[in-house]
């Protein structure tokens, strides 16, 4: 390990001795100094997931991220990624195990960092559907653009988070359904909505390469109440693709 590697893994690290060069009273500025940076990676965390710190309070969530820094300290100097492990931090995280559907949470507020800094690429507009016609639907494939993303989860967390985010009343939630968000950035801005589960499997598919009609006829076997017309409008009328292209080769 190289001096400046053994400093790094020091910084996050309380119980590892800084390097010999910190010895003696400049060991005690080298404390000060890994505080700091420690405080400086919880609050980064802070802004990344403000849902979480508004579920579990900051107390709590500044705990869990001391500890999480600590197991997955950033590898870049870039701290757009910092993070990414939370939700599987969050599933062996012993004090949290009672609300399962934190990590699902971290997962959307991920998704929102990434669809924020996804690359600006230009969406199809309703008249590229246009020739889509049911001879040549089965095999159509659709692009989506970069910055969509679709978090499934076996709790209500649609409801859950736009609670936490103020969008709706909090409330006791009574029917504890698994439901579905997508994830966008239509304009400037993030966007976060529900879905039905059969439009979120739909969309999944498109987006690991399947074409049209299969991806339609898969989802319907396993949703029965699919609704086919509404999940194109979704598709379409939201924006989602990049490009429509004909399917030839091996399927995914």
């Amino acid at each position: 390990m190289t001096a400046l590697s053994a400093f790094a893994a020091a910084l996050t690290a309380p119980d590892r001795r800084p390097p010999p060069e910190f010895a003696g009273r400049a060991e005690r500025r080298f404390a000060v100094y890994r505080n700091n940076v420690m405080v400086g990676l919880i609050r980064a965390l802070e802004t990344r997931f403000p849902v979480l710190v508004s579920l579990l309070g900051e107390e709590f969530f500044r705990a869990m991220a001391r500890e999480f820094t600590r197991a997955h300290p950033p590898s870049s100097p870039v701290l757009m990624s910092f993070g990414d492990e939370l939700p599987d931090f969050i599933g062996g995280f012993e004090p949290a195990e009672e609300m399962p559907y934190l990590a699902d949470v971290a997962r959307i507020e991920i998704a929102r960092t990434r669809a924020y800094h996804a690359a600006d690429v230009p969406r199809l507009g309703t008249d590229a559907y246009s020739e889509l016609t049911p001879s040549n639907f089965e095999a159509m494939l659709i692009d989506l653009h970069p910055a969509v993303a679709v978090i499934h989860s076996h709790h209500p967390i649609w409801t859950i988070l736009a609670m936490a985010s103020g969008w709706q009343p909090a409330a006791a939630i009574e029917d504890w359904q698994p439901q579905a968000v997508l994830v966008n950035r239509p304009d400037l801005d993030v966007l976060v909505r529900p879905l039905t589960t059969g439009a979120a499997l739909f969309l999944e598919a498109l987006g690991a390469g399947r074409p049209l009609g299969i991806a339609a006829t898969e989802v319907a076997q396993d949703v029965p109440d699919f609704d086919l017309p509404a999940a194109l409008a979704t598709l379409i009328g939201d924006g989602l693709a990049t490009r429509i292209h004909v399917f030839g080769g091996d399927l995914p």
